[in-house]
């Protein structure tokens, strides 16, 4: 399994970005900065290659065609071909821009997701609640995947980004006692590597 990451240009230097943590994550991870325009070259050459099955990840509330979308195992979809999960990383206005104006993403299958929970991403909200940082949705379209050791590790390291996150925001006495950070740690000891 490989991962993209598009990136809006807004993204690329927030702080509080989660999209990065996935490709802490995954083995064979590309990144490329969205430009409407002018599209990087090596990614369109990536979402071409005949070794890949390039799927958008995207909430179905948002396509048209429904044919587009992925039912069922996601890996059987593929054929054979190493499933390629693109995510659009950005704020959820900025990933509905790029999501309309890509036209090389038009004739992608969809993959989407029904979460059980709300987000837990503190450092940003969407309007909506049912939308989840970047970190969240991979954790849970791995885990649809069937890479559950990378979706476990990418919920944990996404844990220990936002105790740090907000440890580094505090202004009055600071829990140093790291919960998330131990329990990464823990899990990644306890596991093969990815």
């Amino acid at each position: 399994m490989a991962v993209v990451l598009i990136v809006s240009e807004n993204e690329v230097f927030k702080p509080s970005n989660t999209g990065r943590l996935i490709l802490d994550t995954v083995k064979e991870g590309y990144v490329y900065q969205w430009n409407r325009t002018e599209p990087d070259k090596a990614m369109l050459a990536l979402l071409e290659d005949s070794q890949y099955q390039p799927i958008l990840v995207f909430p179905d509330e948002y396509i048209d065609d429904k044919s587009r979308l992925v039912l069922g195992d996601a890996r059987e979809f593929c054929g054979g071909k190493k499933p390629l999960l693109i995510f659009l990383d950005g704020s959820w206005r900025e990933a509905r821009r790029v999501f309309r104006k890509s036209p090389y993403l038009d004739s992608l299958p969809v993959l989407s997701i029904s979460p059980s929970t709300l987000s837990r991403y503190m450092m940003r909200r969407s309007d909506n609640e049912q939308h989840l940082a970047t970190a969240e949705v991979a954790s849970l379209v791995l885990d649809e995947v069937k890479e559950h050791n990378a979706a476990q590790t990418l919920h944990y390291w996404f844990e220990a980004f936002k105790e740090s996150y907000m440890l580094s925001k505090s202004r009055g006495k600071v829990d140093e006692q790291r919960i998330a950070l131990k329990d990464f740690i823990t899990m990644s000891q306890n596991e093969s590597p990815l």
